[in-house]
């Protein structure tokens, strides 16, 4: 290696991608390709980064397939910084073999750590859990081990294990010092001032207060029937029902712990659930069907019972009845959460991320953008979208997590 692509390497590593680029921004050999496609990663743009990336693979050619592995893990970690979810995982895992194959622990380290932030993102944390239990995060780097600190942190807050997350996090804001990075000792901040932040809204007998993270994973300890409205579930100690896709039953459950221990009226449920103005005897027929799924559903957690007016929802005895509602009730506020990690998303990112359709998504984000709580910027399949002011509460609670609950 010569004293212009070390003295480049340096550079990148201290934090200096313009100090890089002037270095080796002329040459156009396989090393100077790679360490000016990170430069430009660092200064945002994506695009650039990518394309010089795989020229610089190309250009090592197939017998050096330890650079080349090199070069896919940086493109992966730009993909994943751009939020480009459906970046092939396959090649990464590929490359992290070659890199195990040939004694490079660090890189084959960091590029695993790559593979299970990209589960926790996409809510499949038992996956992400497995896969962190399998790494040894010894060979990491400062920077390398802030990134896994902040997969422990972000996993431990969408379990509720507060303690545990922050613990990581100071582990985190330790390694970011060391590693002179602005900007992860920045995303370690925003993480951190989520445990502080209100997380959520508790609704008891018509009252309501905000609870933050730790009083939330809390109340999930106690002996209470918790009616979810953020992850859209009802829940005693461990045992859950998760009513996501059955969104009448869900109305009808929240409304009856809202009540809770007073009943609700058939009016009123039918109007709740069903948005019909006035009941008629189809719907009444229809609240008996659907009460009798929920009474069904919930039967080892709580009894539906029939008054003379309505119906109650009845947890037992000694037990509470509590929602847990978003801190701001709005139907895009699954998107705020993912945009609110400071990052540039796409909408193909975000749809894989919330496991809805693309044009779900992007109807969305085209409400948001009117309402002024999100922008974007650049076009087709380069369109981004940012939340230009993060919002001042814990979105932990409405981030995906579809492999606890289903």
């Amino acid at each position: 290696m010569d004293s212009l692509i070390s003295a480049a390497a340096q550079a990148l590593a201290a934090g200096d991608p313009l100090g890089a680029l002037n270095r080796v921004a002329l040459r156009d050999d396989p090393l100077a390709l790679a360490l000016r496609g990170i430069a430009m990663a660092r200064l945002g743009d994506v695009v650039r980064a990518k394309t010089l990336l795989r020229q610089a693979a190309r250009s090592f050619g197939p017998k050096a397939a330890l650079a080349r592995a090199r070069c896919a893990v940086a493109e992966a970690e730009i993909a994943l910084a751009a939020r480009d979810l459906s970046w092939p995982t396959k090649a990464l895992a590929e490359a992290r073999e070659i890199l195990e194959q040939h004694g490079d622990r660090t890189n084959a380290a960091y590029a695993r750590s790559l593979e299970i932030r990209r589960m926790v993102l996409i809510g499949h944390l038992d996956d992400a859990e497995r896969g962190l239990a399998e790494l040894d995060p010894s060979p990491l780097q400062p920077a390398a081990r802030t990134i896994y600190e902040l997969i422990v942190g972000g996993l431990a807050l969408r379990r509720l294990q507060t303690k545990t997350a922050q613990a990581a996090l100071e582990r985190a804001a330790r390694t970011a010092r060391l590693s002179r990075s602005p900007e992860l000792y920045a995303e370690v901040g925003r993480l951190s001032a989520s445990l502080s932040a209100p997380a959520a809204r508790l609704i008891q007998e018509g009252e309501q207060r905000m609870l933050q993270l730790d009083q939330v994973e809390a109340l999930f300890r106690s002996d209470a029937l918790i009616v979810d409205a953020c992850r859209l579930a009802v829940r005693r100690g461990n045992r859950i029902v998760p009513l996501a896709r059955r969104p009448v039953l869900f109305a009808l459950a929240r409304r009856l712990a809202e009540s809770a221990p007073d009943d609700v009226g058939r009016s009123e449920l039918i109007a709740h659930a069903f948005r019909g103005r006035e009941a008629d005897e189809s719907h009444r027929a229809r609240l008996r069907v659907e009460i009798g799924r929920l009474r069904h559903l919930l039967k080892d957690l709580a009894d539906v019972n029939a008054t003379r007016d309505g119906f109650g929802l009845l947890p037992g005895a000694g037990s509470d009845v509590v929602v847990l509602a978003q801190p701001i009730e709005d139907e895009n506020a699954s998107v705020l959460a993912c945009l609110a990690d400071g990052e540039a998303w796409s909408s193909s990112g975000l749809a894989l991320a919330l496991g809805a359709s693309q044009r779900t998504v992007q109807r969305a984000l085209d409400a948001l953008a009117l309402s002024g709580k999100v922008q974007s910027f650049g076009r087709g399949r380069a369109q981004r979208w940012t939340c230009p002011v993060v919002p001042e509460f814990a979105t932990s609670l409405l981030l995906p997590a579809w492999s606890s609950l289903d």
